[in-house]
């Protein structure tokens, strides 16, 4: 049997984060701070293929505490957000990605920074410039309004409270940060609320403190580095229910507390997920998992099922209220982004096929284990897969190769199912024994990273002793449809301009494949 160690920490140490996020350069640093008239501004870009605007270069962010309280009357937060950044350049400015915050003040160690917004960016010039390799705290004071209107955000208003679901680049409208999956970093929280809500983040909660007013505040940490994306905050009407996983994993849920007792079929759904997904990819990568069904009964208030925010899945309640061959798989396919996407992120938005491919793949394969019919009445993988391939070269027309999306059909059938259509390619042509050892290699090489589309055809390469690259690639970039290694028979319809093309997803939604909703 295998048996897990939980990162635990007292409250005090969380307590204490802010203090310890002092200017502090690292034992290598040079002095501090270089006259204003040296280094150059960090870039405002980190270059990624699908969002080039996303991200910002010239440092790193080694942590982030987010302090967070929130106001029953008014709806909005009062927020700080303390970021140890650490250069990685001569640095006389840099920038964070920001949209919709209301910024106060910005201090950079203990000295007040200049700054601006410019779009969707927060440029910060420091009283003197950072030398490269030093390590400081930059602090930012703000409001926030979750019910405000921009052109994208993460805020999801409740009725009592807010939910955020940040997937693909909307962590910045509720803090600002560096808002690129190749920045993970560690965090922690802090979520002061009126004494009838609770707050809830990723993590561990590891104390909460009783202030005046009724207010209480709710302290969590992440025991893994995080991709921004991957943050939850949520305040509402909670109950937390707390049960055991497999191999000593305890696992909370994080329940409306008016459907506490409606919702514990599916609850009690997850410990057999993760035994059996366990058995296939390895242990669970982090110290908890859990479900958020979001606490609101607007059909609208986002438009999307499931979305895997690290050890805290945000769902629609009323999804999870339907019968088990009904959700199943669906709860399959978000946890499996526990390893695909979450310990192992990617490192361009390009890469997006190695989450969404990876959670659909075994969604299916767990649907069709237990004879469930999928949306086309389908009951096998070989049955779908033929399917799939029949469509490959119109999807390869109206949606691009698989691994070269761009920001409108990043979220597509072609991301999800043209994905489990490259891994049924692959384990076709390895056998199911090498294929199961490549996925286990990728993920125990770059768990608590990001990884490529060339990283994981590398992997491939390795461990089946073979060169993939030509294979794979022809699978994932390629404008044709490959043949299916062991199926001669399958053939490609032929792309016809009437056909209509597959239709296309928003962040956070769950395709067809592994639901019949």
């Amino acid at each position: 049997m295998r048996y897990r160690t939980r990162v635990t920490a007292p409250a005090a140490a969380l307590l204490g984060t802010a203090a310890a996020l002092a200017v502090a350069p690292t034992a290598s640093a040079r002095p501090l701070a270089l006259r204003p008239d040296q280094g150059t501004p960090g870039a405002e870009t980190l270059g990624d293929t699908v969002f080039p605007a996303l991200g910002n270069d010239g440092y790193r962010v080694e942590a982030y505490h987010l302090d967070f309280a929130y106001d029953a009357t008014t709806r909005l937060v009062d927020a700080k957000a303390i970021l140890m950044i650490k250069a990685t350049q001569d640095l006389s400015r840099f920038s964070l990605d920001a949209l919709g915050l209301d910024i106060k003040a910005v201090r950079v160690g203990a000295t007040a920074a200049a700054f601006e917004q410019a779009g969707e960016k927060l440029r910060i010039t420091p009283a003197r410039s950072l030398p490269k390799n030093c390590a400081v705290a930059v602090c930012i004071e703000y409001g926030a309004d979750p019910a405000r209107k921009l052109t994208h955000t993460a805020w999801v208003p409740t009725p009592d409270g807010f939910a955020i679901c940040p997937q693909p680049d909307a962590a910045h409208t509720v803090f600002p940060c560096n808002d690129h999956p190749t920045d993970k970093a560690d965090f922690s929280f802090r979520v002061t609320v009126p004494g009838t809500l609770r707050g809830v983040a990723n993590g561990s909660l590891i104390g909460t403190e009783k202030l005046d007013g009724d207010r209480t505040a709710y302290i969590y940490r992440s025991a893994s580095p995080m991709a921004t994306e991957l943050v939850q905050i949520t305040v509402g009407d909670y109950t937390v229910k707390e049960r055991q996983g497999p191999n000593g994993l305890g696992l909370r849920d994080v329940v409306p507390t008016a459907r506490a007792t409606a919702l514990e079929p599916a609850l009690a759904l997850t410990p057999g997920l993760l035994d059996w997904l366990e058995q296939r990819l390895g242990a669970y990568p982090f110290e908890t998992y859990g479900l958020l069904p979001c606490n609101s009964d607007d059909p609208n208030a986002f438009d999307f099922t499931g979305l895997e925010t690290q050890t805290l899945t945000l769902y629609k309640p009323n999804f999870l209220l339907q019968e088990e061959k009904k959700i199943g798989s669906h709860m399959m396919h978000e946890l499996v982004h526990s390893w695909f996407g979450n310990s192992v992120s990617p490192a361009d938005w390009a890469d997006l096929w190695l989450n969404e491919g990876h959670a659909d793949f075994y969604g299916l394969l767990y649907r069709y284990e237990r004879g469930w019919p999928d949306s086309l009445g389908l009951t096998t993988m070989e049955a779908r897969m033929k399917d799939t391939y029949a469509k490959g070269d119109q999807w390869r027309q109206s949606s691009g190769p698989v691994a070269a999306p761009n920001a409108v059909n990043l979220f597509d059938n072609q991301r999800y199912l043209g994905g489990v259509l490259v891994l049924y390619a692959l384990r076709e042509l390895v056998g199911e024994d090498v294929f199961h050892r490549i996925e286990r290699t990728f993920l125990d090489r770059h768990r608590n990273r990001a990884a490529t589309t060339a990283d994981y055809i590398a992997v491939a390469t390795e461990v089946s002793g073979q060169d993939q690259s030509g294979f794979l690639n022809d699978w994932l970039y390629g404008t044709k449809t490959p043949r299916m290694p062991n199926h001669p028979d399958w053939t490609v319809t032929p792309v016809v301009s009437s056909l209509v093309a597959p239709r296309h997803r928003e962040p956070g939604h769950y395709p067809d494949s592994t639901a019949t909703l």
